[in-house]
């Protein structure tokens, strides 16, 4: 997954008028931010155990998978990564998330 480089790492205060501004509801808004956040989530927890399953083997002891480098380097690379739910707001605010509403009939 490609995470833009503009995006904070730590928690930013928002003001609500931003974030119901397209959807006229900030309870819409929190939805919509929360399900693409549960995606993104979804999409770094498949990626990060694709590539932590190439160093796992069945005979691995305790002291070899401490010891490994490259597993130890990978996940500290997913542990700096902002949080899905901040990723989120950004493509919210951004208008590049794609939502449809339901008609209320």
């Amino acid at each position: 997954m490609e995470i833009k480089k503009n995006i904070p790492n730590n928690t930013v205060t928002r003001r609500l008028v931003d974030l119901d501004k397209d959807t006229g509801n900030i309870y819409e808004s929190i939805n919509i931010i929360a399900r693409r956040a549960n995606q993104i989530a979804s999409e770094l927890k498949t990626e990060l155990n694709r590539k932590l399953a190439d160093f796992s083997s069945p005979s691995d002891t305790m002291e070899e998978t401490f010891e490994n480098r490259e597993q130890i380097e990978i996940s500290r690379y997913y542990e700096r990564l902002p949080k899905p739910a901040i990723i989120a707001t950004e493509e919210f605010l951004d208008d590049e998330i794609y939502y449809k509403m339901k008609n209320e009939e």
